[in-house]
């Protein structure tokens, strides 16, 4: 089980710290421009997240179907939910396309009413939505592969995108090469070619190389019972990534009534938390498959078993990240031009909620142990408590008594909440499930 899970998380792993690693340096690149092009691109990171929660709960489903049903030998349902994949991101990109051109405007004034930021985020998040598209297809493409166990040609379409993606930033935003310089457009732009570019190389081994699903979409029909499973996952794990757009707004709501730097800070945070939790992200995506699959087979051993390594994997991480944004907060900060100001809240706020970090990571690899067993309900339920519930009321409420360092503080307190809910939830799930399987064993041999 050991070199199972290293063999199917490595690559993920990969994978997610070279998203995580463009997600940076388009940050780093964008605070050359100005402090308000850094704000401006964090106050379009919440309506961003509205993209990835689609593509990342709609993935999650995906994903947990086709192991589930490769687990279970239904190999013709596996290959249908691969081609409701597709199609259903097709579906999402046409929406987002649509919303980037026609309503974007309206979301990004509720942000702010500085002209100049206004301009500039919508600049930058009306490109991401209109070429969407790129991103969606690549997601489903990968879950897809992922579930199968091919976790190579996903690591390296992302590798390939975030090269792409981290060459084409200085060269758009300053106009190297004779190129205008196109500032925070030229991100947004850097970013929608690297996604188009994974998008074309993830359908090609998708349609061209053999798996244990089968591609093809030519008579394709929506089935309502392969919809639902994938939505039986995937969209609570969806309502639970947009709940984490809500909850990056609320906070930036909260924040910008200190400062339009402290909303920068906020920013930088998600940005740099990314290279500590993308890690155990990857980690969870090679962790789906093979405690699905076990779920599938009733193999409760190996379940548990792959559920403690990925455990102790996913604290390995976090704590590491702890010991980093404890021990170098101004030298990470610097790295975004920050001013002394900036540098000065942004050393308080990595600081106090990296403290976190180890929580969080028995959060999250208990929230994909549901979602592998088709239980995504479970998993939205832990996140509204956490970002909800306790995060937003908390940030608030401590931000009146105790200024900023009250919202950092909220943080921590949120995920300790979280974490003496889901783990108590999960012991008896796993116990219910268990006890499930030895009736069944049992009614069998009684007819036998």
């Amino acid at each position: 089980m050991p070199k199972l899970m290293i063999t199917m998380s490595i690559p993920a792993i990969v994978s997610m710290l070279i998203q995580a690693l463009y997600n940076v340096v388009d940050s780093i690149f964008v605070s050359r421009i100005s402090e308000n092009a850094l704000t401006a691109v964090s106050l379009a990171y919440p309506i961003q997240m509205v993209i990835i929660a689609l593509c990342v709960g709609t993935g999650a489903g995906i994903s947990s179907t086709i192991s589930r049903k490769l687990g279970e030998k239904e190999n013709d349902f596996a290959s249908k939910t691969a081609n409701h994949g597709l199609i259903i991101t097709v579906i999402y990109s046409i929406i987002m396309f649509l919303a980037g051109l026609f309503f974007i405007k309206y979301v990004v004034n509720i942000f702010t009413d500085n002209a100049e930021l206004q301009d500039l985020t919508l600049q930058y998040i009306s490109i991401i939505l209109i070429f969407s598209f790129g991103r969606f297809i690549a997601q489903a493409g990968q879950s897809t592969l992922q579930a199968t166990g091919d976790t190579i040609h996903p690591m390296e379409a992302m590798i390939a995108g975030a090269v792409l993606n981290i060459i084409l930033d200085p060269i758009l935003i300053f106009g190297y090469f004779g190129l205008p310089a196109l500032g925070v457009k030229g991100a947004a732009i850097a970013t929608v070619i690297a996604q188009i570019f994974s998008m074309i190389f993830i359908t090609l081994i998708l349609f061209r190389k053999k798996h244990q699903v089968e591609i093809n979409l030519k008579n394709f029909k929506f089935d309502k019972k392969v919809t639902k499973e994938i939505y039986k996952v995937g969209l609570p794990a969806i309502v639970m990534q947009a709940i984490g757009s809500f909850m990056i707004s609320g906070l930036n709501l909260i924040l910008i009534g200190f400062s339009s730097t402290a909303v920068a800070v906020l920013g930088v945070y998600f940005k740099l938390q990314s290279f500590v939790f993308m890690p155990v992200f990857g980690l969870c995506q090679g962790f789906m498959p093979i405690i699905g699959y076990n779920y599938g087979a009733k193999n409760k051993e190996r379940m548990l078993e792959s559920y403690k390594i990925a455990t102790y994997i996913a604290l390995f991480f976090m704590i590491a990240g702890t010991i980093i944004f404890k021990l170098f907060p101004r030298n990470l900060m610097i790295l975004f031009n920050s001013s002394p100001e900036m540098a000065d809240i942004g050393v308080s706020a990595l600081s106090k909620i990296s403290w976190c970090f180890p929580l969080a990571a028995l959060g999250i690899i208990s929230s994909t142990a549901f979602q592998s067993m088709g239980y995504g309900m479970n998993s939205l339920i832990s996140s509204i408590i956490r970002q909800l519930v306790i995060l937003l009321p908390c940030a608030y409420i401590l931000s009146k008594f105790i200024q900023i360092d009250g919202v950092w503080y909220s943080f921590i307190i949120s995920e300790l909440i979280s974490i003496s809910v889901i783990l108590p939830w999960l012991i008896v799930t796993f116990k219910r499930e268990f006890n499930k399987w030895n009736i069944q064993d049992n009614d069998k041999k009684l007819s036998a």
